[in-house]
């Protein structure tokens, strides 16, 4: 990744074809569910949305809330909350807080459908769109809301590739959408951020220079998480995020010959282990402070 930051630039087609399509079918929908990261919820949200969505009424579901900081999460909710925005957290791994974004949903067009039914359209029913950039868990959502396995879920991006809706039920329909991103990252943090949790495909990333970002930044405000995690000396003296590292390595065994460091597979371990939360509940990203 380095220091250029014009280096991680793309638009696939798919994802400008995308766009078109959600920017198409937005106009059918009554509410947006705008899925995030918890661990991220500042990178992970896509800042083209906001112009294809427009004024529609949202919902913004911290998904794997499970695996960032509960303190954290409720920051975020308030943070969203003072913005008259629904924020919910989700961990859809488990199905829960799945219920709370229906309820929401129903609350949001409750008038709605209220007016229908007074209208004489009885049975009415909600028609919402899932959107969210990749690898934030859109398939999965949508599976465990709905009861069923309806999308095609993966731990790679990109794997929905089509809109596709979903009927939860004779009051709601959920129109499931790819994954979006944005044709360039205006700041490297950003684009660190999207590859810790897999956003970005691991295949374009420098895996050992991204382990070492991501080690620098667990030092801040997780660094006793980082050492019970692998095991690390509390008075252990280091310099560099490198050397955190490097004791990784020797810890977990991830040695070659002669005794030196394997360093691609500690960085594999290391990102591995933070996708899954086994260094702990992490939330790289605080909510902006109330003024």
């Amino acid at each position: 990744m380095g220091s250029n930051q014009n280096q991680i630039q793309w638009y696939p087609g798919h994802m400008a074809k995308a766009r078109r399509e959600i920017g198409d079918a937005v106009k059918q929908v009554d509410v947006v569910i705008e899925l995030v990261d918890a661990r991220i919820p500042k990178s992970s949200r896509n800042p083209i949305l906001n112009e294809i969505i427009a004024d529609k009424p949202r919902i913004i579901v911290l998904n794997k809330a499970d695996l960032a900081d509960k303190t954290e999460n409720q920051k975020w909710i308030n943070h969203f909350k003072t913005k008259n925005q629904v924020a919910i957290e989700t961990n859809s791994n488990q199905g829960l807080g799945m219920k709370k974004v229906v309820d929401a949903a129903y609350e949001l067009m409750r008038e709605k459908l209220e007016r229908k039914e007074k209208q004489g359209m009885v049975g009415a029913s909600i028609k919402a769109m899932i959107v969210g950039i990749p690898n934030v868990g859109k398939s999965t959502f949508i599976n465990k809301v709905a009861g069923k396995s309806t999308a095609e879920t993966g731990n790679k991006p990109g794997v929905t590739k089509r809109n596709q809706w979903v009927r939860l039920n004779e009051k709601i329909q959920l129109l499931d959408t790819p994954g979006v991103l944005w044709p360039k990252f205006d700041d490297e943090l950003t684009a660190r951020h999207l590859a810790y949790i897999g956003t970005i495909k691991d295949a374009i990333m420098d895996i050992e220079e991204l382990s070492l970002f991501l080690v620098e930044e667990l030092l801040g405000e997780n660094k006793d998480k980082l050492f019970e995690r692998y095991k690390i000396d509390s008075d252990f003296e280091y310099e560099m995020p490198l050397e955190v590292l490097e004791e990784i390595g020797r810890k977990r065994g991830c040695l070659v010959k002669g005794g030196e460091i394997d360093y691609t597979k500690v960085a594999n371990i290391i990102i591995d282990e933070f996708r899954t939360g086994k260094i702990g509940n992490i939330t790289l990203e605080s909510a902006p402070e109330r003024k």
